[in-house]
């Protein structure tokens, strides 16, 4: 059994509930919604006797600040950025790999081009990135991005929020639907992600990331988003065959984003590799670290 520390560390003003495992160069594990540090759980087990693996909750998820109690926009990339180069200052780190899903992809990606200094590494799973375009509104995608619309308004958290049973039959559908082939990956840890966002503004703290990407996305739905010098930092990226969210076709134009890239399809997962499969995803991480070294 692993021992998983937990503390709490002031960083970029705001304080962030932070899980620790093993020891070793240190690595960055991030996030995706609706997640919260817990996702990482089976990985860090995998990974403890390699790597020393941090995992926050961002501002405004899990266990961490909520600075902005309602409805805000100011929960961007480049906040959650600041909040981890504050994180690895304040544990006195230089240099870190890092791993994101999701949310967390698009912090590392803002981390990856205005800090590549501070980073070993970047490692995704199904990650958003610009090179997704217009393709997120094809009509067959709206079945799948309303919830993003939906997060915006003022009474969502309200509603979600409403009852345990509402509240777990929101978090529980995407948790199932997402994993695609594997509906049952988080059967185990429901309860606790239910728990988990029904805390006083979990809900609200999730749904500020959508609020702040609002602007971006629309720019990237009309194909207007501004062309991004690409990250330069070696990338490594598996990405779920049968996620239905992000599907595997939409991998053709990452060299675009990462001129550093390592790509290879991740099967039989979703959008949730590391939870769907953790023996793979924690083998893909390690052997990534390890062949592009400090």
């Amino acid at each position: 059994m692993v021992e998983i520390r937990h503390d709490t560390v002031t960083a970029n003003g705001v304080q962030l509930h932070v899980a620790q495992a093993g020891a070793g160069r240190p690595v960055l594990l991030l996030h995706g919604w609706p997640e919260f540090w817990l996702t990482w759980e089976p990985v860090m087990a995998r990974l403890a006797d390699r790597f020393r693996l941090i995992a926050p909750d961002l501002r405004g998820f899990g266990a961490s600040e909520k600075p902005d109690a309602g409805p805000s926009d100011r929960a961007g990339p480049e906040v959650h950025a600041a909040d981890m180069l504050g994180l690895l200052d304040a544990l006195g780190i230089e240099r870190a790999g890092l791993v994101g899903h999701d949310v967390g992809a698009s912090v590392g990606q803002a981390l990856g081009r205005g800090h590549p200094d501070r980073l070993t590494g970047l490692f995704f799973f199904d990650c958003p990135y610009p090179g997704i375009g217009p393709r997120l509104a094809q009509p067959e995608m709206l079945a799948e991005i309303w919830y993003q619309s939906f997060h915006l308004k003022p009474f969502a958290a309200e509603v979600v929020g409403a009852s345990r049973e509402s509240c777990r039959a929101y978090i529980g559908h995407f948790l199932r639907h997402w994993a695609g082939a594997n509906p049952a990956a988080f059967d185990d840890v429901l309860e606790a992600f239910t728990d988990n966002f029904l805390a006083p503004g979990n809900l609200q703290g999730g749904f500020n990331w959508y609020l702040s990407q609002q602007a971006s996305r629309l720019a990237m739905l009309r194909g207007e988003a501004p062309a991004l010098p690409p990250i330069t930092v070696p990338t490594g990226i598996r990405w779920g065959t049968r996620d239905p969210l992000f599907p595997y076709a939409w991998t053709d134009r990452l060299g675009e984003t990462f001129s550093d890239l390592d790509l290879a399809p991740f099967e039989d997962a979703g959008h949730f590799p590391h939870r769907e499969r953790p023996d793979a995803a924690a083998r893909a991480i390690a052997d990534f670290f390890e062949r592009i070294g400090d």
